[in-house]
């Protein structure tokens, strides 16, 4: 079947059985296999009455000629009748850094924030993008997710992200639009063989074609096979990891128990789940050797682009890379409501009333806060000695990460608060006397 309208509503109903009232987010570029897509969609409004449909189009800031193309998309979707979000990035490349990913990631992180509940992102990626991704993740190593390429379905922010045309070829999309008299843009960079899509779209598949005429199908197929054994191999990472995860922690001596190659399968999984990208074959080998391998008292780092893996009592911490911790002094104003902003995805410490204990509201206007030197003590118990912060904090089980970036207040040169976990007893107003006590809204896990 040529494609069009009836294939497209095929598409659809595989990506969502209700599709007909649905939410439908284009990503318009205003070249031919978006403006394809978003053609056959507008057709499929007839009779269709439910079905609701808007465009994006993502000006990157990268081209001279890209007001022109907002106004040549603006104009096509006025002749659909289709609303039109114009999204200008400004973006300016990185010196040493790939414009295609910086531009890819900035251009879905925009457009995520804009999706409603439910809504579906529809691109128009074809069999022959396929295949380019395909042999572009066989050039890199890739693993079976990676050789899985492109998902027809897959979460994005608060809505789905849909590609209904991966098994469409784009001769047959230049066909509909031939028959259409669609008019379109020609993205010049898309052919350009500074890049590696337009080096293999220029110079490698015109060959591979020739010597096998139906490669794109072919390697869509292979790249179905693989992404049903990712889904075998993430579901028997879930199994293994029963019994190894706490709050996202991984236990070092469960995960030890696996032969060596269900712990790699278990390790790239759980990263994955952390929502983090996949470290290089480098850095993943260094999670095997330094962060397995490491003395029970060490505090073994791991870290690449896009995440880091800690080790603390015998478990392992994905997270986002941290920064590093706020340097100098803050004069802490107890009078701003919503306290001050710590920096560095560390939240908000602020003062509230309260009648339960805490500190001097006199006291209080007199803080500064500032983050650990060492050398810090405080008594957070009447009937106590005083103690060593690192001792507290070794003895409450914080992270050693963390200890660095706890927010400290201090009334002169003594230490009167840490955070919200401890108050200095010498410096604190008995129960029923008007007080403030620190709260600390937005922490990062401390455990």
């Amino acid at each position: 079947m040529a494609f069009g309208p009836e294939r497209l509503a095929a598409a659809l109903s595989a990506l969502e059985p209700g599709w007909q009232s649905s939410g439908f987010c284009v990503a318009f570029s205003g070249g031919l296999d978006s403006s394809v897509l978003l053609h056959a969609l507008a057709a499929l409004r007839t009779g269709n009455s439910g079905l609701r449909i808007r465009a994006v189009h993502v000006d990157h800031g990268l081209q001279l000629d890209a007001a022109a193309w907002a106004d040549a998309c603006a104009g096509f979707c006025r002749s659909l009748g289709v609303e039109l979000v114009v999204l200008r990035l400004g973006l300016e490349p990185v010196a040493g850094e790939s414009v295609e990913a910086e531009a890819r990631d900035a251009r879905y992180a925009a457009i995520t924030g804009m999706l409603t509940p439910a809504e579906w992102l529809l691109t128009a990626h074809h069999r022959d993008d396929q295949m380019e991704t395909v042999l572009i993740q066989l050039m890199r190593g890739a693993g079976v997710a990676g050789l899985a390429a492109m998902p027809a379905c897959a979460r994005l922010g608060p809505g789905w992200h849909g590609r209904p045309l991966l098994d469409v070829d784009r001769a047959e999309l230049a066909a509909y639009a031939q028959q259409a008299e669609l008019s379109w843009i020609s993205d010049p960079t898309n052919s350009t063989p500074r890049f590696d899509r337009g080096w293999l779209r220029n110079q490698v598949l015109p060959q591979l074609r020739t010597r096998w005429p139906r490669a794109a199908a072919t390697v869509s197929r292979s790249a179905r096979h693989l992404a049903e054994a990712a889904r075998l191999l993430a579901a028997l990472a879930e199994s293994d990891a029963k019994g190894l995860l706490d709050k996202g922690r991984l236990a070092i001596d469960g995960l030890r128990r696996l032969p060596q190659d269900r712990q790699a399968n278990l390790l790239r999984w759980w990263i994955r789940e952390q929502g983090l990208g996949a470290p290089s074959a480098a850095r993943f080998e260094s999670i095997l050797d330094d962060l397995m391998e490491a003395r029970a008292d060490a505090a073994p780092l791991v870290r690449w682009e896009s995440g880091e893996l800690r080790r603390y009592r015998d478990r392992l911490y994905a997270m986002q890379p941290l920064p590093e911790p706020p340097a100098g002094a803050l004069r802490f104003d107890p009078a701003l409501p919503a306290g001050i902003e710590l920096g560095g995805g560390l939240g908000r410490l602020g003062l509230v009333a309260s009648d339960h204990g805490g500190l001097d509201p006199d006291l209080a206007r007199e803080l500064v806060l500032r983050f650990r030197i060492g050398g810090e003590t405080l008594r957070p118990h009447a009937a106590r000695p005083r103690k060593r912060l690192k001792q507290l904090c070794q003895e409450a089980g914080i992270v050693p990460w963390m200890r660095e970036r706890l927010p400290l207040l201090f009334a002169g040169s003594r230490l009167a608060a840490v955070g919200d976990l401890w108050i200095d007893a010498e410096l604190a107003v008995a129960p029923g006397k008007p007080a403030v006590k620190p709260v600390w809204s937005g922490r990062p896990e401390l455990f």
